[in-house]
């Protein structure tokens, strides 16, 4: 069985599983570190084995771009070209088709909150469309060159097969917190109708590329609608996807995300895996565990790492500004609890040092420990469900 469902928690949706793939075997709940064009920003792969992170997820659209699938392809797939030898995911580039274009008009993406509140912001004279979006597929931009691309449900499978990954995304069409219902339900169906073309290019396309043992898992629309998001899951679902992610618009507010899970998880398969797209804070991890969902990934822990955030329970918002100068000569790891290489050796106040300095050697060793501080927030989290509790974070 690719995905195992190894214990339930009595009156919810929460669960252990185990998802096997050809390249190693995942324990869910867990999160899925972002390596965007084939690498987690700052760190080798060894480091990510020595931390223990389970599995990865990469870019479709950036690598199509440079350095090519061809390329990834002839040198062994992702996990040849890239040195990653456990499980690989691609998602299909449709979140940059979604912030390349509507989010760019609504001011929506991952710089701009993905829960943007009630209030639209106000439209960013810069904020034009790089995308042309057409039943056949989309033309989009290149961020490198300007030269425009045109990606089809057919054509990003192709790329996929070509990048090996394990898990793979059809083209789908995100859509933004300031779309109508109607726009919405249009780029639902649109998305459904991708989602059979692209099972058909997947299975039209065996033997191409290094990994004969993808899987192609559905990915569900529908906004913060209720209708359209229940109407969504059953189509995928019945499709005959061995997967699905959640994706898209989740609302407005972080509450909304919660009301779109319990629509969509109880119209899934209870023994097929769930992912949520982009989502990967503390406390929206533990509410969409306790809704069933069971993959996470999102560049936030290594980007927040990046620009003075280090991750600890014991800090108000559980993290703490390493950049405050009242860290300059505070001798204490960044946190007490933690087993990182950072954490085991550095001070708080040499990483102040060197984040005020400029010094490279800051993005590693911040980076190493958020990454394996959510690496042991997930095995907290599962050690929890397998006590029969859920997971409550301390307050």
């Amino acid at each position: 069985m690719p995905f195992e469902v190894v214990r339930e928690v009595p009156g919810s949706e929460a669960r252990l599983g185990c998802l096997r793939t050809a390249h190693g075997a995942v324990e869910t709940p867990t999160f899925v570190a972002v390596a965007t064009r084939g690498a987690v920003r700052a760190v080798a792969m060894e480091d990510l084995e020595a931390l223990g992170v389970q599995i990865l997820i990469a870019n479709t659209y950036h690598l199509a771009v440079r350095p090519g699938p061809e390329l990834v392809a002839e040198l062994g797939g992702l996990h040849g070209f890239t040195g990653w030898r456990g499980p690989w995911m691609t998602d299909s580039g449709g979140f940059q088709v979604f912030s390349l274009g509507a989010g760019k008009v609504h001011g929506v993406g991952k710089i701009a909150s993905i829960f943007p509140g009630e209030d639209r912001p106000r439209r960013d004279p810069a904020g034009v469309s790089l995308v042309e979006l057409t039943e056949e597929g989309v033309w989009i931009r290149s961020v490198l060159d300007g030269r425009r691309l045109f990606f089809s449900p057919e054509e990003v499978i192709r790329i996929e097969r070509l990048l090996g990954a394990d898990i793979v995304l059809p083209l789908d069409e995100c859509t933004s917190p300031f779309h109508d219902e109607a726009y919405t339900r249009r780029a639902m169906e649109r998305t459904h109708r991708w989602a059979e073309r692209a099972l058909s290019a997947f299975e039209g396309t065996r033997g191409l590329g290094p990994n004969p043992h993808q899987e192609l898992w559905g990915i569900v629309q529908g906004g913060a609608y209720e209708e359209l998001r229940r109407a969504s899951a059953r189509t995928i679902a019945g499709l005959g996807f061995p997967g699905f992610a959640i994706g898209g618009s989740l609302g407005r507010s972080k509450e909304d995300m919660y009301r779109v899970l319990e629509w969509t998880v109880p119209e899934l398969p209870r023994d097929k895996p769930r992912h949520l797209l982009g989502i990967g804070t503390l406390e929206d991890i533990v509410e969409a565990v306790r809704r069933g969902m069971d993959l996470f990934d999102c560049a936030a822990p290594t980007r927040l790492a990046r620009n003075g955030a280090l991750l600890a329970l014991s800090e108000p918002g559980f993290r703490l500004n390493i950049d405050n100068a009242r860290f300059r000569r505070d001798e204490r790891p960044v946190d007490e609890a933690c087993d990182c290489p950072t954490c085991r050796r550095y001070s708080r106040a040499f990483l102040h040092h060197l984040l005020r300095a400029g010094e490279l050697a800051y993005f590693r060793l911040a980076t190493v420990h958020n990454l394996r501080f959510m690496v042991r927030f997930m095995g907290w989290i599962r050690a929890e469900l397998a006590a029969g509790r859920l997971p409550e974070l301390p307050r």
